[in-house]
């Protein structure tokens, strides 16, 4: 067994990042799922328009701000030099090969288990990285058969998304 770091790998738009996120980072660590979670701000998501390059900077600067108060959460702009759009697959390869002290492991919500056959090389994925899903109202929130390295996650129910707060639903 190796001791590497298990590093989440929380990547999204983060647009706006918000009290859901920090409290599932939060419980996964306390949990003792991951050593450390990475906030990764993605310039462009290929499955979402929420987010425009143009204001990746701003957002990662919000995302900094708010982790402040959040013990082993770091804001990872891995991303911005890498080509758009940003597929995890690729980013996780490169942090593989540029961090190969660290064990990387993939934190979802169970919108994204709903579409991650449509994810590039989703097979690379099940197969290399433990997957920690977060289950989200409307989900399925199912782990398909043989998903063995899929994890659902018995956390806290916060009903809230970024899409809310965008559209002036904050709850």
């Amino acid at each position: 067994m190796t001791n590497k770091i298990r590093t989440g790998f929380f990547g999204g738009s983060f647009n706006p990042i918000h009290k859901g996120h920090l409290g599932l980072a939060d419980f996964i660590l306390q949990q003792g799922y991951v050593d450390e979670v990475w906030f990764v701000v993605s310039p462009k998501n290929p499955l979402k328009a929420t987010a425009d390059p143009a204001d990746a900077r701003q957002r990662l600067l919000a995302v900094r701000t708010a982790l402040q108060d959040h013990p082993h959460t770091f804001a990872s702009d891995i991303e911005f030099n890498r080509p758009v759009p940003s597929y995890t697959v690729d980013t996780l390869r490169y942090a593989e090969s540029t961090f190969p002290g660290r064990e990387f492991v993939l934190i979802i919500g169970g919108d994204n288990l709903d579409l991650f056959t449509q994810w590039k090389d989703y097979d690379y994925l099940l197969q290399h990285h433990d997957i920690l899903v977060y289950p989200r109202t409307g989900a399925s929130n199912t782990v398909p058969q043989g998903w063995n390295r899929v994890t659902l996650l018995n956390a806290p129910h916060m009903d809230i998304s970024s899409t809310q707060l965008r559209n002036g639903e904050q709850r």
